[in-house]
């Protein structure tokens, strides 16, 4: 007979989690974030409790953000762990959802457990049930049906045995990798079932590596042989891989420059002859004048998002071919590309021994001089001035106290953009920027995340007033824990980036800046002294020098620290990017309007859909 044991289903889903490995040895779940309430702290609750010493708790403030620090763990260690967050029901469980979109996109794993309504129905409608009045089996978790790689409502305690495989391979597959929810009714965590004692072995989940298949691998080579100018977009997925010396490998084999999108940054050094940097809407004119160029554009691990190919604008040739070498059939197959489906890594060895000594044609020389002689100037620190600094100056006083260990994150606003053009990131893994959900209130937690998963990196977080408006509870939970970090708020009152956005598309400034709201009384936010009140040590400094002075101070320092500088709303690097299709109104009385349409038609003219 088979050996049983008799636990709560919330047991034995703790007892499964703490025992799934990764191939280093170690839990591929590193702890479960937790804000317990009715729904949660009965069951899955007591049975987190006696697991500490193998699935540690940690408890924040906001179930988004706890889910956020968790992705963030994730994608810095290039998933090769996870976290698991749990929360009550209603609006704790809906509070996730923005969280579980975000790592949809970004293809990260996380394990979400969200309390459910009662499997038997006996006390409904209970306090924060959403009933739907057509559909009994309804519950407000089926808001995370859309935004999770696999989602499973546990109903019964058995249904365990399947629904806990499943999710551990959907987070560890790196084609179908995302999140999982795992919607726990809150009756069945408390109901016990006999378990196979097998469940709960440990078992090791190792990072499959998919190779190409020969007639596909052949079509490419003989693409890229045929090809007179070639590029590579490095994406997220060279990362996750582990891909990087494999990619510097084939581009200085094959002769083939490599430009990098926000989540292929750092791919290789800045420095690399055969780096051009960023591509698209927050490119450089190095990555875009080739990209334009290019006869062939090989793809690996990236989505091609509308960012990347400027609204599929940029790759001009009327002769160029797309290929997409990705992991996920889905991504590989994007606008008729010729498809390599493989693991990044083994997918460039094995093209490479396919091209043999096979070296592109082309040169790309002095386009790489050309930029830098352009925007080093506006990273410099500035002369003596009463002005605001500029988010590039910010950028530059930041790069010129970085270190070996610096790792530079961010996710919305102003930043991203100019981080992208801008940041020189000298190694792999030292640029971390959340830009596919593009998520306002990421950075904070995602600071923490990075941190607890890289102790020994010194974690540099830009984020502007409106995103630490809108997200900065973790600060507090940050500071309880002693996880360090730095936070520099760039402070233009108001959202500066949409606020250029809109004035580019012919809108007058409205709604966005503070000075140009419907406000009673002015505002008057002390961020420095509200980061203080959270636990944080927190200066506010008034020009470049100052900045770089507090900034070398943060290793002296334990816990959060911030430092708040006032910015110019309106400076932007005004070199590099290319279009990006943001639907301007085809009527209007205002004339900016009218000039704005007809620039968006002349550019919608040149969009290829294939």
């Amino acid at each position: 007979m088979t050996e049983t044991i008799r636990l709560t289903a919330a047991q034995a889903l703790v007892r499964h989690v703490a025992a799934q490995m990764t191939e280093e040895g170690v839990p591929f779940i590193a702890g479960c974030w937790a804000i317990f309430g009715h729904g949660n702290v009965a069951g899955l609750g007591e049975a987190l409790y006696p697991m500490q010493d193998k699935l540690p708790t940690y408890r924040g403030h906001c179930e988004q953000t706890m889910a956020h620090c968790a992705i963030a763990y994730a994608k810095q260690l290039r998933r090769k762990r996870a976290m698991a967050v749990t929360s009550s029901i209603g609006p704790g469980a809906t509070n996730m959802v923005t969280a579980a979109a975000l790592a949809h996109v970004n293809r990260l794993p996380v394990l979400l457990l969200p309390g459910d309504v009662f499997a038997d129905r006996g006390p409904d409608p209970v306090l924060q049930q959403i009933e739907a009045f057509g559909d009994g089996t309804v519950s407000v978790n089926d808001t995370f049906k859309t935004v999770s790689r696999y989602f499973d409502r546990i109903s019964r305690p058995e249904h365990l045995l399947t629904a806990l495989p499943r999710a551990f391979r959907t987070m560890t597959d790196p084609a179908d990798c995302g999140p999982v929810t795992l919607s726990l009714c809150q009756d069945v965590q408390a109901e016990a079932f006999d378990f196979p004692v097998s469940f709960f072995e440990p078992r090791v989940w190792r990072r499959r590596r998919p190779h190409p298949d020969p007639a596909e691998l052949a079509d490419v080579a003989d693409s890229l042989k045929g090809a007179r100018r070639p590029v590579i977009v490095a994406g997220g997925g060279v990362h996750y891989s582990g891909a990087t010396d494999s990619l510097r490998a084939f581009a200085e084999r094959h002769n083939i420059p490599v430009t990098e999108t926000q989540a292929g940054k750092s791919a290789l050094p800045w420095d690399h002859p055969l780096n051009l940097g960023p591509i698209g809407v927050t490119g450089g004119e190095p990555a875009n004048t080739v990209c334009a160029e290019a006869d062939l554009v090989l793809g690996v691990g990236t989505r091609f998002q509308d960012f990347t190919t400027g609204s599929w604008g940029l790759f001009a040739n009327p002769a160029r071919r797309l290929v997409s070498l990705n992991v996920a059939a889905y991504d590989a197959g994007k606008h008729l590309a010729e498809p390599l489906v493989c693991d990044a890594k083994v997918g460039l060895e094995a093209l490479s021994a396919a091209l043999g000594a096979h070296t592109a044609p082309g040169e790309v020389t002095g386009l790489k001089p050309e930029w830098f002689a352009k925007v080093d100037p506006v990273t410099a620190a500035p002369a003596d001035s009463n002005e605001p600094p500029t988010d590039m100056q910010v950028i530059g006083a930041v790069q010129r106290g970085a270190g070996d260990t610096t790792v530079v994150m961010c996710a919305a606003g102003s930043m991203p953009g100019e981080l992208h053009k801008l940041w020189k990131a000298g190694r792999p893994g030292s640029y971390h920027m959340e830009y596919g959900f593009s998520c306002m209130g990421y950075e904070i937690p995602g600071a923490m995340g990075i941190k607890m998963a890289q102790p020994d990196a010194d974690v540099i977080c830009f984020t502007g007033d409106g995103t630490y408006m809108m997200a900065n509870s973790e600060m507090a939970t940050a500071a309880m824990m002693g996880v360090s970090f730095t936070v520099v708020v760039t402070d233009n009152r108001g959202f500066g980036c949409i606020n250029r956005l809109q004035m580019g598309s012919g809108g007058a400034e409205f709604n966005n800046m503070l000075d140009h709201t419907v406000h009673q009384t002015p505002s008057t936010i002390d961020f420095a002294a509200h980061a203080r009140a959270l636990g944080a040590t927190a200066v506010k400094v008034a020009s470049i020098a100052e900045l770089e002075q507090a900034l070398a101070r943060r290793h002296e320092i334990t816990g959060p620290y911030v430092v708040v500088i006032d910015t110019d709303p309106y400076a932007s690097t005004p070199h590099g990017g290319t279009w990006w299709e943001v639907a301007v109104p085809e009527v209007s009385e205002r004339e900016q309007v009218k000039q704005a349409y007809q620039g968006y038609l002349a550019n919608k003219k040149v969009q290829r859909t294939n």
